[in-house]
């Protein structure tokens, strides 16, 4: 049996889809659904049963078996990095985290958990997933700070070699459609065209980057459950791995991208960027994915303008959820 916790979030039930694909059923979901509409993303799944995830943080903390439980997908977490409370997010996302993890531990149970590459902060010391790099890190916001400190926490207390950690790039496609704020720009983009025509992007504060040529390492959402996937089966996975494509694209080819899926020539407005944002902002991302590859992973990915068409078209433009 497996728990994916967020289940009903944006990588969580895509792991659920990608774990059906393959016929396992025998999954609950932990999540918090309140009013949100992601709820919706678990309309095509199959799965044994949903719990609350305070109920089953009681459960955990209660030190209760759960037969059969082998394997813990831990996605479950307050995501939003513009999120200011600092206490809250790590109530949340450290310590939710650390009590899940030393459950699993103790018995034996796969325990696969969402980091975050907002970790890396301003990215001057590189994307490079060494664990012993993780002191050097300086995230520049409580979220990325509260991901931070569960990775710290495992490698002081020798743990990491008992987990899997994985730290997400951008990650865009089906099912973040209840994100709010905090939805890709992919989505945003989209959306922007739909209503006023035209995109607007960020000016640069940054002398190395022009104006729309800040880049990340933007990933699809079916390329990230390939590698989730491929690091669940393997026996030698253990760590913290990135999960990235290894390569970055700049906001003028997502821009264009979006254009072209919709057969619309591109209109870009460079706006200026909120002063409280201008200390906290990423001008380039882009993961090292060596060390996945030494693992032996071998997928390809999909092709950044193939992804963002098949996203608008096949999707967005269809209100289809991943499983429809």
């Amino acid at each position: 049996m497996i728990v994916v916790t967020g289940g009903a979030g944006f990588i969580g039930s895509a792991i659920v889809w990608r774990l059906n694909q393959e016929d396992v059923r025998d999954i609950i979901i932990v999540d918090h659904l309140s009013t949100s509409d992601k709820w919706k993303n678990l309309s095509p799944f199959y799965f044994r049963d949903y719990i609350e995830k305070d109920e089953f943080l009681k459960l955990v903390e209660q030190d209760k078996d759960i037969p059969g439980l082998d394997t813990i997908f831990h996605m479950g977490a307050r995501s939003d990095t513009l999120e200011k409370d600092a206490g809250f997010l790590i109530e949340n996302n450290f310590r939710y985290s650390k009590v899940l993890a030393q459950y699993a531990i103790k018995r034996g149970i796969k325990f696969i958990y969402a980091s975050s590459a907002a970790t890396y902060g301003d990215g001057k010391l590189g994307f490079d997933d060494n664990e012993v790099l993780l002191h050097s890190l300086r995230p520049l916001n409580p979220y990325a700070f509260s991901k931070h400190l569960f990775d710290l926490w495992l490698y002081e207390n020798n743990l990491l070699r008992n987990v899997i950690g994985l730290k997400f790039f951008n990650v865009y496609g089906p099912n973040e459609y209840h994100k709010g704020e905090m939805r890709s720009k992919v989505l945003k983009a989209y959306e922007e065209v739909k209503n006023t025509g035209k995109i607007r992007l960020f000016k640069s504060y940054n002398p190395k980057f022009k104006d729309g040529e800040q880049k990340r390492d933007f990933i699809y959402i079916k390329d990230v459950v390939e590698i989730v996937m491929f690091l669940y089966k393997s026996e030698n996975a253990h760590g913290i791995y990135n999960v990235g494509t290894g390569r970055a694209h700049s906001w003028h080819d997502l821009a264009n991208a979006v254009f072209r899926a919709l057969n619309m020539e591109p209109q870009i407005e460079f706006v200026d960027m909120p002063e409280w944002l201008k200390s906290r902002y990423q001008y380039f991302t882009q993961a090292n994915i060596s060390k996945l590859r030494r693992l032996g992973y071998p997928g390809k990915f999909y092709t950044f303008e193939n992804a963002i068409s098949e996203y608008i078209k096949d999707y967005i433009e269809k209100d289809r959820h991943l499983g429809d």
